[in-house]
């Protein structure tokens, strides 16, 4: 019998137990286990029914990821048939997360028991495939074919007492300690009941597509704007589409399949390196796990604008009380309004229970004097993006902070050894770059300056997970990792334009490539007035550095500062936030053009205006890498993938950049080079890697 599962029998019960630290992943010898407790409990006179857990901190969290595309044992694929076929009903005890093929398995048993506060699903969309053990199939007996298509295609986790309502669940556990016995309880009352209820042959919740057979194309419809370039969403919609054609059997051959149509592509390995660069991040080099983080209980936050107001409710959901602070009363109250208005507008979209606004809000305390905040455990400063406030601000929060607390600047440029100086406690210092909107955005750049203790990095990276941010850790310059690697990008996209390329068509571009929205519409949200005053500031501080944006600073000058003004690189009808193209700005264009004695093209390609693009920002991400700001290529990626809107199932910039190849990116910049002068003069690591035929992610 395998080490990683156990079973052992209380009273006339089996207890099959998996124990596969940290969170029982079905990886081999998990599968060949559970065959042998099963059949050990069938065979058992004394057993009457059986009762399958997960040890630890969870159920069964799903497949080994490191094992996907690879040939299964024959347990592998038969285990969840041999729990379906078992001669006594077995009852799944779920705690902590049962995900993909643990929800799986948990279907093949009998009965499903949660506690409260356990999460469901079935989530390998988000890496590129569907569920591959027949949780297509299963699913929708279960709950019916609209809201399985729906659990499937967005791959979220559903909480317990929602699987209960849906009919995944059969009863719910009031906690952790109080699971086993209830399964087991459980058990007990339905150990004679026969025939065993069986999911595979029930397809009476299967007749709702009967009843409404476009369900399957008004889910295309829906999707079609988030899934473009994908297939695996579609891929899932087939799946539930075959659940309600064909029986039970056929279906799963259908779904195994289209199973391995995916697993394979392009776009599940993008995926899963997303899946796994993420959590390669946490991973500081020099930085072990016998360095043993600080405590935080408490939080504050200076400042309660936009930016103040969503990281404290970003600690506020979280469960961790924080403190916001202001200069004035009315700043105070204005912010506080604004944070219950974006709690509000969840619950109207529903995903926040209305309950659940006035508990958050009881977490956030207003604070109108430094020292009301003292004893916080971090405090992360949110104003004004000058340095001469910054360092104020620390220089009054070295004053008043108890001994121990973190000192974090939410700067997104600013020089955080500068802002350290204003401190008596430098190595309490560091960045935690959150991204707009922060109660939203998944990234958390974390910035060490030259004194900050390892401590302390390890404290704002473990608090990054509790926050349900995706951390990311980088050394200290202008603009950090995240914002120096994005600004050729911002640069280049003013080159094209100056050089006739339209605004629409290369929002187009970057669209159809997969971003969410394109560049100009991006900056057209944040405020042209928000890049117009970080280019003079930059201009000021690296004069021979700068390069002047004529373009955009000239929109700026005409009052067209984006959507907040009604106009900016685009037009805005009242009400409306759908960008269109504009003639002034076209007028402007072929104005600067003339003046900086430009011949205008009209013969820009997709692939031109993408490479030109994303080649800018892949060579200043390799001289990141050199100097040594960035650990590595994978974290450059993380940074894209969270705070800049690159699709997913590209993978990252650098991922991305490997499958153009090294090589070839290399030629394309020496041409360019020669063209457009040493703006895209290659990196070292880029000549070096061009040469070596290797690329950024090898190791």
């Amino acid at each position: 019998m395998s080490e990683l599962v156990n079973f052992e029998k209380r009273g006339a019960i089996g207890v099959i137990t998996v124990d596969n630290p940290p969170v029982n992943a079905l990886s081999p010898g998990v599968p060949e286990g559970l065959v042998d407790c099963v059949a050990q409990g069938n065979t058992d006179p004394e057993v009457k029914a059986m009762v399958l857990r997960g040890a630890g901190r969870s159920f069964i969290a799903g497949a080994d990821i490191k094992f996907l595309g690879q040939k299964k044992t024959e347990a592998g694929l038969t285990y969840r048939t041999i729990i379906d076929d078992s001669e006594k009903p077995i009852v799944a005890a779920i705690h902590g997360y049962a995900l993909g093929g643990g929800l799986e398995t948990a279907m093949a048993c009998q009965y499903r028991v949660a506690t409260k506060d356990a999460k469901v699903g079935l989530p390998e969309v988000l890496i590129g495939i569907l569920p591959g053990g027949a949780g297509t199939q299963r699913l929708p007996r279960l709950i019916g074919p609209k809201a399985a298509m729906e659990m499937i295609v967005t791959g979220r986790h559903v909480p317990a007492p929602e699987a209960k309502g849906l009919g995944i669940l059969d009863d719910l556990a009031a906690d952790i300690d109080d699971l086993l016995d209830t399964a087991i309880a459980y058990a007990e009352r339905i150990a004679d009941v026969r025939p065993l209820p069986r999911i595979r042959d029930d397809d009476s919740k299967l007749a709702e597509a009967k009843e409404d057979p476009g369900m399957f194309d008004a889910m295309r419809k829906k999707i079609a704007r988030r899934a473009r370039n994908q297939n695996a969403p579609y891929h899932c919609i087939k799946c539930v589409e075959a659940a309600v054609e064909l029986p039970f059997d056929e279906g799963v051959e259908r779904e195994r399949e289209l199973f391995e149509e995916l697993v394979n592509d392009d776009e599940a390995k993008s995926l899963r390196f997303a899946f796994f660069a993420e959590r390669q991040a946490n991973k500081i080099p020099d930085i072990d796990k016998s360095v043993k983080g600080r405590n935080i209980d408490t939080a504050a936050v200076v400042g309660a604008g936009t930016m103040g107001g969503g990281i404290a409710m970003c600690f506020a959901d979280a469960g961790i009380p924080v403190k916001l602070l202001e200069m004035n009363q009315e700043a105070l109250d204005k912010g506080l309004a604004k944070i219950r208005a974006n709690y509000e507008t969840s619950v109207k979209r529903g995903s926040l229970a209305a309950d659940a606004v006035d508990t958050r809000m009881g977490l956030i305390t207003p604070a109108l004097e430094y020292d009301q905040i003292g004893d916080a455990d971090i405090v992360i400063e949110a104003v004004f993006e000058e340095m001469p406030v910054k360092k104020d601000v620390f220089g009054k929060l070295d004053a008043v902070m108890k001994d121990g607390a973190i000192l974090a600047s939410n700067t997104s440029t600013l020089d955080i050894d500068e802002i350290a100086s204003a401190t008596k406690r430098p190595a309490d210092v560091l960045g935690t770059h959150f991204f707009s909107p922060a109660n939203v955005m998944k990234l958390l750049e974390i910035v060490r300056g030259s004194g900050t203790a390892k401590d302390v990095v390890a404290t704002c990276t473990a608090l990054s997970r509790r926050i349900a941010k995706v951390g990311a850790v980088c050394g200290n310059c202008d603009g950090f990792l995240a914002n120096r690697s994005r600004a050729p990008f911002q640069t280049e996209m003013n080159i094209l334009v100056e050089e006739g390329a339209k605004p629409q068509q290369i929002d187009k571009v970057m669209y159809d490539f997969g971003y969410p929205m394109g560049p100009f519409a991006v900056g057209d949200l944040a405020g042209l007035d928000i890049g117009h005053a970080v280019r003079q500031r930059r201009k000021k501080e690296s004069p021979n550095e700068h390069r002047d944006l004529p373009i955009p600073d000239r929109l700026f000058e005409m009052g067209r500062y984006g959507q907040k003004t009604g106009a900016g690189w685009f037009k805005y009808e009242k009400g409306d936030r759908t960008p269109y193209p504009d003639p002034v700005v076209d007028e402007v264009i072929a104005e600067v053009g003339r003046e900086l004695g430009l011949q205008q093209r009209d013969d820009f390609t997709e692939e031109e205006i993408l490479h030109r693009l994303l080649f800018a920002s892949v060579n200043e991400a390799a001289k990141i890498l050199e100097e040594g700001i960035a650990y590595r290529a994978s974290d450059v990626d993380v940074m894209w993938l969270n705070g800049f809107g690159f699709p997913r199932y590209r993978g990252g910039l650098m991922f991305w950049a490997d499958g153009i190849g090294v090589k070839n990116i290399h030629a394309q910049m020496v041409e360019w080079q020669e063209r457009y002068g040493d703006r895209w003069k290659p990196a070292k690591m880029i000549e070096e890697l061009a040469a070596s035929g290797k690329g950024f992610l090898d190791d």
